[in-house]
């Protein structure tokens, strides 16, 4: 299997699509072509690191990964992935279960795996990489714990100040070592037009020998796709009928990762991403017209992206045609209040507590039109544990939510971090800095 960049450049290696996580053209890489499965392929299959390794064998054939595919799902993929019924036609996926209780533990823990074992082969050689990851939340945090301490790799994290959670401001900024967290004075975008200009910076990505973890980088989405993969097969065998997705969005990995698992043959029917008041992606869909704009900050703001980069490969995959892209998805946006009331009626409705972003994909169920709802079974995809937005949650349902037990034992680490202009000057002179002081 070789990749390919979205703007055209050659086809390379997927060690090396994800090491350098970027084409050098400045495109995202895809595979060249996509695999096709049948349900009887995953004939076996029952855990998620199970399903993971036969969906990703095509992925990683020919290349160094092969004979290690088991080793690296079974080492980052071995936390729960539960389905819970939640009423008749609603299921919801809880991928929050990892060691920062939020779905990016999945992605940040196999990319870690991989890039691990890259760097133990001779070809690959060298100084330390260091991993440059922006993150809207929940990825700086699941990727500075999956790559803590691991030889040969180091971490910067940048987070946009005063716009995270202080449990996610907490989890960015708790780790030592190998881990250097920064707070850009702005938003997402900010911290994410800084990570694609250290990349362009030849003395930058070539001194430092940069990586990228965000999900501009592939070896983050394959295992997202084997979630869903998993999901849909469990719904098949037990009901005879594909999946339907409601998906949290933001920069567009997650959901995108459901549109691959899709078209290489599992059964998943409709895809419908949730966003937040950042109406870039349905307003594409809608007019035809890729706008994007500043950042606005929400209650979900994980979800906090004017700019997703993701919707490069949606289109690369559509070849362009936006009627395509319509087939592929549809979109529904979610105001702070439909955030805030939908919180306060779930807790009424079943019990159930759900962070903000969680909020949002149930929303979007309860408004879909109601031969949608009744025609189809919908799986909501909760993407983060409730007591990781605590501020928001309590204060709504008048309740304490206990955090898990990993969550509570990061909240216990000291907090320490650096603020910055979002210059990629600023960013230059921390990342000097920490080679000086070692």
């Amino acid at each position: 299997m070789e990749y390919r960049s979205t703007r055209g450049g050659p086809a390379v290696r997927i060690e090396e699509a994800i090491m350098s996580g970027t084409a050098p053209d400045g495109g995202l890489y895809v595979p060249s072509s996509l695999p096709t499965f049948s349900i009887a392929d995953f004939d076996g299959c029952e855990s998620l690191a199970e399903v993971a390794t036969r969906f990703l064998q095509a992925f990683v054939a020919g290349s160094s990964l092969g004979p290690q595919l088991v080793d690296i799902c079974h080492d980052a993929l071995n936390f729960p992935v539960p389905v819970r019924a939640l009423e008749s036609g609603l299921s919801v996926l809880e991928l929050f279960h990892g060691p920062t209780a939020a779905f990016k533990d999945v992605g940040a823990r196999f990319l870690a795996a991989t890039m691990a074992r890259i760097l133990r082969d001779d070809r690959h050689a060298g100084p330390p990489a260091t991993i440059l990851v922006a993150t809207s939340g929940d990825t700086g945090g699941a990727v500075a714990a999956a790559f803590h301490r691991r030889p040969g790799l180091r971490v910067v994290v940048l987070f946009p100040a005063g716009r995270v959670s202080t449990r996610q401001q907490h989890q960015l900024t708790c780790w030592d070592g190998n881990v250097l967290s920064l707070a850009v004075e702005g938003a997402f975008d900010d911290c994410q037009r800084l990570v694609k200009a250290a990349f362009a910076d030849a003395g930058l990505a070539g001194g430092y020998r940069l990586c990228s973890a965000n999900s501009i980088n592939v070896g983050r989405l394959l295992p997202q796709a084997a979630y869903y993969a998993r999901t849909s097969l469990e719904h098949y065998r037990r009901s005879g009928e594909r999946a339907s997705f409601i998906i949290p969005t933001g920069n567009l990995g997650n959901a995108f990762a459901c549109v691959w698992a899709r078209h290489a043959g599992l059964p998943i029917d409709r895809i419908v991403l949730a966003t937040n008041a950042n109406t870039t992606i349905g307003d594409f869909l809608a007019t035809g017209q890729w706008l994007p704009r500043p950042t606005v900050p929400t209650l979900a703001s994980a979800m906090d992206v004017g700019n997703p980069s993701n919707m490069e490969r949606l289109r690369d995959l559509c070849e362009g045609q936006v009627e395509r892209l319509r087939e592929e998805v549809s979109a529904m946006a979610v105001s702070d209040e439909d955030i805030r009331a939908t919180i306060r009626d779930e807790y009424r409705r079943n019990g159930s507590v759900f962070c903000p972003h969680t909020a949002t994909a149930l929303h979007a169920y309860r408004h879909l039109p109601a031969t949608e709802r009744s025609n189809r079974h919908w799986i909501a995809v909760a993407t983060a544990h409730p007591a990781k937005f605590d501020t928001i949650v309590e204060p709504l349902l008048g309740i304490h939510v206990e955090p898990p037990a990993e969550l509570a034992g990061l909240l216990e680490l000291p907090s320490h971090f650096a603020t910055i202009r979002p210059e990629l000057a600023e960013l230059a002179g921390q990342l000097a800095g920490w080679d000086a002081h070692g």
